[in-house]
């Protein structure tokens, strides 16, 4: 284990690197596989998913019925209290429409739209992810998207698993396909026979996916945010309990060998505490292998003052930051980047993953300097109107001659002038 202490401001920037790609050769892949799906269509689809998910499949497209889900009943209930917390917190999100009179005769507002047709990835793969399905499906149903098209890859059988069918069918999701990894949003972002285009594509994946993402941006689609693999920092003061910030490092550790967990200590002992405790309940994890690779891109940093250590966290920028302190709001002020914060030695990560009410798709690799989690005002866009009568034309059309012609515009002060001189 390697401890970094007290480490000077020059070396925060090597602290925060994440694990790193080829990105030329991951630009390139993906690059590839929306040339092919452009070209191919559907066949590409349905080659991908025999060469990346190993099952043969005729077509994407998943016929939904109503039979009744084979999950348990102790997983629908613990689906059915997510569902309701999400939406609760989600439903207290929704933009109010705005307008104002600016001055007299004219008048501005603004009008939350929803996006029409959403596409929405779910990954499978070792973890099916169908918490993420009531994660980005409820508040787009709560926005009013006309369309939800939700893709997700196959399992060996050709089919997907009935967790992220009951969630979908929950979330009254009607359109299912069968296509995971950059190819799924490739077909998101150009359409084929089988998946209609979408104006926006929702969810998280591995690098792969997150270089799609970006790339379909290009092809006239927007996405939430990139998204990429997940990553963890905990900051321990005096008060943090060693046995729950090592569950903390490993929840995240046993997404994929590529995600990233950071921790931040106020001593050396709490350091080595937690790295015991990591090393003792790592050997119990079923994917302790994959938690052991994540851990190989771990950081712990000793720093004493609790200014800086802020200041070395808002410079990484974290997906999740966890507060492991009895009084942890004193430390509220002091967070400018972060996706998503966990408050106290009782919050674990895994709450907000799940079932607590807030969202789990967040930005990762730093954009959350720059970038929300997805919220409800992910599914809008927002039009603003303007009227203006007569007499607010004669009030305001000077100012507005005055400075076009100033940027040399007549026509757009002609416009103006055309209205005033009205007979």
């Amino acid at each position: 284990m390697n401890i970094i202490i007290n480490p000077d401001f020059s070396e925060f920037e090597n602290i925060c690197k994440r694990p790193s790609f080829d990105q030329k050769h991951l630009s390139s892949g993906v690059q590839t596989i929306f040339d092919e799906i452009n070209r191919r269509g559907d066949q590409a689809l349905i080659e991908y998913t025999e060469k990346y998910d190993n099952v043969k499949i005729k077509s994407t497209v998943l016929n939904l019925n109503d039979e009744q889900v084979e999950i348990s009943s102790a997983l629908k209930e613990a689906i059915q209290v997510a569902y309701q917390n999400i939406k609760t917190f989600h439903e207290a999100q929704k933009p109010l429409e705005i307008n104002v009179s600016v001055m007299h005769g004219i008048n501005c507002s603004q009008k939350p739209i929803p996006i029409q047709n959403v596409g929405v990835y779910i990954p499978g793969g070792t973890a099916p992810l169908f918490s993420t399905v009531l994660m980005l499906c409820i508040p787009a149903k709560l926005a009013g998207c006309k369309r939800i098209l939700l893709c997700t890859p196959p399992d060996k059988s050709g089919n997907i698993h009935p967790a992220i069918l009951y969630a979908a069918q929950l979330c009254g999701v009607k359109e299912i396909r069968l296509a995971g990894g950059a190819q799924a949003v490739a077909a998101m972002a150009l359409g084929t026979a089988e998946i209609q285009k979408v104006d926006k594509i929702f969810g998280p994946g591995n690098q792969y996916v997150t270089a799609a993402k970006q790339l379909a941006q290009n092809y006239g689609v927007s996405i939430d945010m990139p998204a990429g693999p997940s990553e963890l920092l905990v900051y321990a003061d005096s008060t943090a309990i060693s046995s729950f910030v090592a569950a903390d490092l490993l929840s995240q550790a046993e997404h994929g060998s590529d995600s990233q967990v950071v921790l931040i200590a106020t001593t050396e002992k709490m350091v080595k505490d937690i790295f015991n405790e990591i090393e003792s309940q790592l050997e119990v994890l079923p994917r302790k292998n994959i938690a052991k690779e994540a851990l190989k891109n771990s950081k712990f940093v000793v720093i004493t003052d609790a200014s800086k250590a802020f200041d070395l966290i808002n410079h990484y920028a974290p997906e999740h930051l966890i507060i492991a302190s009895d009084s942890p709001e004193q430390y509220v002020d002091l967070i400018l980047n972060a996706g998503s914060v966990f408050l106290g030695n009782y919050c674990p990560e895994s709450a907000g993953d799940y079932a607590s009410g807030t969202n789990h798709t967040l930005p990762t690799n730093g954009w959350a300097k720059n970038y929300s989690g997805v919220n409800m005002d992910a599914f809008y866009k927002k039009v603003t109107f303007q009227s203006i009568t007569k007499q607010g034309i004669e009030n305001l059309g000077q100012t507005i001659i005055t400075m076009a012609e100033g940027e040399a515009l007549q026509a757009h002060a002609n416009a103006v002038k055309v209205r005033l001189n009205q007979k």
